[in-house]
Order: C-alpha cells, then structure tokens, then sequence
C-alpha cells in the first residue's frame, strides 16, 4: 500500500535512499548548469561576436524551447529503451552543448550550445527511473527528493553564476557544466541502482493514450498556461535584470549574489505561512490568486523603480515571494485536478509548458530590450500577470483531496470495475480507478474524513 501522505513507520530502504539521493543530484546537477547562465548571458553584448539584445535573450530561452519539445519523447524512448540509456545519451547531450558553447565566441554559437544543452531533456525519464526504483509507499519521497533539488539548484545557480563568471569567464562556465555532466554520467553508472524490472507509472509518467484526455481538461490547461506565463516572467526578467544591477544599480557583477541571495532566502522564508495557509485552512484559489496578482505588481514597480536601488530589491523580493509560493502550488493544484490515473500525463505536458514558457520569455524580452527599454520587459511581464489573474479567476475551487495507491493484486477487467465501484464506497474515498494489469488502484482521499481501516482491507501483498 502506499498513499502521497507520510505514512508512520514506513521508511526508505538504502537502496530507495541512495537511488533517491543519486538521482536528485543527476537533476540538481543539470539545473545548476543551465540556471547558472541566467545571471550573466545577457552581461555579454560586448564580448561576442554578432550580439544583440534579441539574440542574447534567445540564448538565454532557447534550451526551453529544445526541453520543452523532448521531455515527453524521451520519457517514452526511455519506456521502450530502458532508463539509464536514455539519460546517458541526455547528458552527452547536455555536455556537448556545453562544450560546443565554451569554444564558441559568437553568439551564434553560444544560442547552438545553449540548444544542444535543452535537448539532454532527461526530466521524464529520471522521474520514471525514480519509480522503478523506490515501492510505491516511497515514491513521493524520492520525488519531493528531486523536486527540492530543483529548487536548491536554481538558488544556487544565482550565487554561483556570477562568481563564476567573475573567475573563469563565460567559456569557463561552460566547461564547468560539461564537468558537471560527464560527474552526472559517473553518479548514473556507478552510484544509480539497477532497476529490479521497468513498468510504466501512471502517477510518474505520461501515458499517450491519456493525452487527448489531459489536453480537453480546461482546468489543467489554465495550470499549463499558468505556469508557461510565470516561467516567461522569470526569464524575460533574467534577461535585463543583471544589466539594471551593473549599468543603472552600479553593482559589479560579481557582487550581484548579495541581492540574490538575501532576497531569494528572505522570500522562502516569507512564503511558507501562505502556503500553510493555503493548505490546512483550505484558501488555495485566494493563496493563488494572491500570488499571481502580487507577480503583476511587482513587475509594474519594477518599470517604474529599476534605477532606485532599495525599491528595485524591495519588488525583487515581493516578486520572488510570489513566484515561489506559485512555484509550489502549481503541481499540488495539477495533483488535485488530475484524473487518480493521469498524474504523470498532466505533470508531463505541464513541465514542457514551463521550460516553452522560459523559451519564449528569454526571446520576448531579449527583442523588447533591445527595442524599448527595460521598462517595456518589465511592463510586459505586468501584463502577462494581469491576463494570467483574469483565467486563474475563473478556476475551480480544488478539492482538498490527496493521492493514495493502493496494491490491490493480480485481478481481471471485469474485477477491476467492481473493485473501483466498492472501493468508492468507502468514507472518505472521492474517486477510484482500478487498472487491472498495474495491479494498482489510484484513488483520491480526504484524509480527514477516510475510513482508512476499511480501506486496507483491500490492499494485497503485490
């Protein structure tokens, strides 16, 4: 049995703790190259040949556009191919990217690298790889695993990047990433367990008879298109950002960390009571809504305050605030909506929404910069926010509900159904699907109503 609630008594083995462990540094690992580029591409105009505002912005967005395209593909060839195959061949990619980009001193060069870096889109497959690894009781663990090693790589990559930059430039960059994927390759071959066996994971991978399905729910698309918008945000901010801290801030790149760092740290802090909030006293559209809102607004004072340093910090901070209170409601409100079933399915067309959005933020503001201003990225940013406000609006109150598997055994089809129809029956249980062949029954409970008694007496030894 195992359920998205911790369980008490239930722990990781090693091998789930080291497959989990190895596999968020493989991710952490490839994040903290990519991220650690935002802060000092666009610092570049002057040092490459053929660089302009536009294209520099396109460098800085394009690995989303070859990320956002592949994820899903390389899940499925990493279904019929097997896991550790594809994710090799994803860091070869990943590192002759950055190697391409490191001996390249024209622009053109760098957008090349920075592409070839995107197509190592290895997500889905080390998510499914993480599945086969961990029980099903584990599996939340080692994804809340990976899904923090995310977040811990792109903090970092803001305090690292300009450092870096300062001390070996940005070919050095380049050849540090490439470094860091052939130490990923290492980790993937030596460190990575062996799968036992490989079997899709339908709460862990997209499954293409579910696409047609995800893609009508017009619940799911406002998530997509949420977090495509707050990740164009991100990017087209990253695009001028640096340059407001050197040219208007008078702050030396190699100094930007300080208000990286205190501001991104300041704003984790200042998100969690809403994201409590949000949770245990039920507020989640409002919490949401909030948030987008607070997005909107701080890139309208952005527009107007970049050339003043403590109000430019000050909406940095408030922005930062929001992004990441949104940043960790998106996939609960994507987990909540989702059919029991198809959590994989809507996470997978969810995250190529994210790096198609960073894809388009980079070349928008890039081209906006170089035609208006900074204040033109900014106010575009504001607008994209407001529009976002608009659609989120109208969203459905989620239902409070949590994801439970449930080992129900070897059984048939017609089983299968009569199995769902009685263990809808059970208090507290909303919805039940049984898949005959997984063995497995994907429900959604309410915790705090579940005959939880009762409903064990379903599960079977797998």
């Amino acid at each position: 049995m195992a359920r998205e609630k911790h369980q008490a008594g239930s722990h990781m083995t090693a091998v789930e703790r080291r497959a989990a462990i190895s596999l968020a540094s493989i991710y952490a690992i490839r994040m903290l190259g990519l991220f650690m580029l935002f802060p000092v591409i666009s610092l570049y105009q002057d040092r490459l040949i053929g660089a302009t505002p536009a294209l520099l912005g396109f460098a800085i967005g394009v690995y989303g556009l070859t990320q956002g395209l592949l994820q899903i593909p390389f899940g499925l060839l990493s279904d019929r191919f097997g896991r550790k195959p594809i994710i090799l061949i994803g860091l070869l990619l990943f590192a002759l990217g950055s190697v391409v980009a490191a001996m390249s001193d024209s622009i053109y060069g760098l957008i090349a690298g920075r592409a070839l870096q995107g197509c190592g889109a290895i997500a889905a497959a080390i998510m499914a790889l993480a599945a086969d690894l961990t029980s099903d009781e584990n599996r939340t663990k080692a994804m809340a695993m990976i899904g923090m090693s995310i977040g811990s790589a792109f903090a970092l990559a803001l305090v690292l990047g300009p450092l870096f930059d300062h001390w070996v430039g940005l070919s050095g960059l380049f050849w540090f990433t490439a470094i860091m994927a052939a130490g990923g390759m290492a980790i993937l071959v030596f460190v990575v367990p062996d799968p036992i066996s490989q079997k899709i994971h339908r709460d862990a991978e997209a499954i293409p008879s579910q696409f047609r399905s995800i893609l009508k729910n017009t619940q799911l698309l406002r998530l997509d298109m949420g977090i495509f918008l707050l990740h164009m945000i991100l990017t087209a901010s990253f695009v001028i950002f640096p340059l407001i801290l050197k040219n208007e801030l008078g702050l030396a790149p190699q100094h930007h960390w300080w208000v990286y760092l205190p501001v991104l740290l300041l704003s984790v802090a200042a998100m969690v009571p809403f994201i409590i909030i949000a949770e245990r006293r039920r507020r989640m559209k409002k919490i949401f809504l909030g948030g987008i809102l607070f997005v909107a607004l701080a890139q309208l004072g952005l527009s107007f305050w970049y050339q003043q340093f403590w109000l430019a910090v000050l909406m940095l901070f408030v922005f930062f605030t929001a992004f990441n209170l949104l940043e960790a409601s998106l996939p609960s409100l994507v987990s909540k909506i989702a059919p029991p079933e198809s959590k994989g399915t809507a996470m997978g067309f969810y995250s190529s929404s994210q790096f198609l959005g960073a894809f388009l933020g980079g070349s928008v503001g890039g081209s906006l910069h170089g035609a208006m201003g900074y204040s033109s990225v900014f106010l575009l940013s504001a607008v994209m926010g407001l529009v976002w406000f608009v659609f989120a609006s109208s969203m459905q109150e989620p239902r409070y509900l949590s994801r439970y598997l449930l080992n129900v055994g070897d059984i048939n089809t017609d089983q299968a159904d009569v199995l769902a129809a009685e263990l809808t029956g059970v208090t507290g249980v909303a919805e039940a699907v049984v898949i005959a062949e997984d063995g497995i029954a994907y429900l959604k409970v309410d915790t705090k109503a579940l005959d939880e008694e009762r409903l064990l007496t379903y599960s079977r030894e797998v």
